[in-house]
């Protein structure tokens, strides 16, 4: 019998319902409950990944509510992990489009199964948690895993494809931390690859399933042939549904702020008069497709930003067009062509640059934490 899907993956937009979501989650329950379908984990991630809070800001808020970091230390771990992937981003850039550390092998195609699009593996829990994906934009990150597992490890397709289709209907799409993840997964990232049987999945999503050809011990999964369910594999033409350009109105004695798919933050310099401009890029969504219910979410939040436009086209044809000339943007890995005045995001921590291991990393980060 599955958990029930905890009412908080409906992500509300306004900004305020975000705030009360920061101020109700349990950061002490989060560590050992956090791998379980049901467990204590934050919700936050969509609002994370669209740049309306940030890491460092919900850390602030646990310490504001009391909290000892000690006790909460592995809900800071894991805020830690997305500012990780995020500077493995910044540093390698282009890089991490490919195998970052070794070439995973076997692979036999570099589409994705095409059970795992239309949720019929037969694995019960994982069926079902797509079949609520597509509903809510949202996985729960054992879930991810075991997805990625299952069609990189058992049905031997390339991450990229498979890494693209989730980062396509996820609401907290984030290519550094899809795309790492998966190769972490498929042994792109990492020293091994992941698995995991049925027995680990009944474990953590309640389940009682037996038969399935994850019902193996682990010593079994190097020489498991691909199951016949996971033979047949497509490539996804994805495709992001962009509102139609419109023209937008610009006061040439104000400096300008460009927003856009990873920064909606409504507090950025909020008492400036200034223009507001939310761009939409139809390269940047070419190359990293997101589905119209992730678009509508971008949207939505965009309304928390007083007085902000919609522009869809190019950064350089609306610098052209419009004339611009004071033009502000925060740092982003898909900002490098921007130009203009770029303003830091808030991280956690001071420690920056590329760490080929998540725990080198957070080994600096710990000596920032007051205990």
């Amino acid at each position: 019998m599955h958990a029930k899907i905890n009412s908080r993956v409906n992500f509300p937009t306004n900004y305020d319902a975000v705030l009360d979501r920061v101020a109700t989650i349990d950061p002490i329950a989060y560590g050992p409950t956090r791998n379980y379908l049901d467990g204590a984990v934050s919700y936050l991630s969509p609002y994370i990944s669209r740049g309306v809070i940030s890491t460092q800001f919900v850390y602030c808020e646990l310490l504001k509510r009391g909290f000892d970091s000690g006790s909460i230390l592995k809900f800071i771990q894991e805020l830690a992990w997305r500012d990780y992937w995020q500077q493995v981003w910044i540093v390698k850039g282009e890089i991490i489009n490919q195998d970052l550390k070794n070439k995973q092998a076997p692979v036999v195609t570099f589409g994705i199964p095409k059970t795992i699009i239309v949720a019929a593996t037969g694995i019960t829990s994982i069926d079902k948690a797509i079949h609520d994906f597509y509903k809510t934009g949202y996985l729960h990150n054992h879930i991810r895993m075991y997805i990625a597992s299952i069609a990189c490890n058992i049905g031997q397709n390339h991450w990229r494809h498979p890494a693209q289709w989730m980062y396509y209907h996820l609401l907290d799409a984030d290519w550094a931390s899809n795309a790492l993840s998966w190769q972490w997964v498929a042994g792109a990232n990492s020293n091994k690859k992941y698995y995991a049987n049925q027995e680990n999945i009944n474990t953590f999503c309640y389940g009682d399933q037996k038969g399935t050809f994850l019902d193996v011990s682990y010593d079994d999964f190097k020489n498991l042939e691909i199951p016949e369910v996971l033979i047949a594999s497509e490539t996804l033409d994805l495709v992001t549904p962009l509102p139609k350009a419109k023209a937008i109105e610009i006061d040439m004695h104000l400096s300008t702020y460009i927003y856009n798919f990873y920064n909606l933050d409504p507090l950025w310099e909020k008492d400036q008069r200034a223009n507001r401009i939310l761009l939409l890029e139809p390269s940047h969504f070419k190359k990293y497709p997101v589905s119209k219910k992730s678009i509508d979410f971008v949207l939505n939040l965009s309304k928390n930003i007083p007085n902000i436009q919609i522009y869809v086209g190019e950064f350089d044809a609306l610098i052209f067009n419009y004339n611009l000339v004071n033009v502000h943007y925060k740092e982003h890995p898909t900002n490098k062509h921007y130009y203009g005045i770029e303003e830091p995001r808030d991280w956690m921590f001071s420690v920056k640059g590329y760490y080929s291991s998540f725990f080198a990393f957070w080994k600096k980060c710990k000596k920032e934490i007051k205990f």
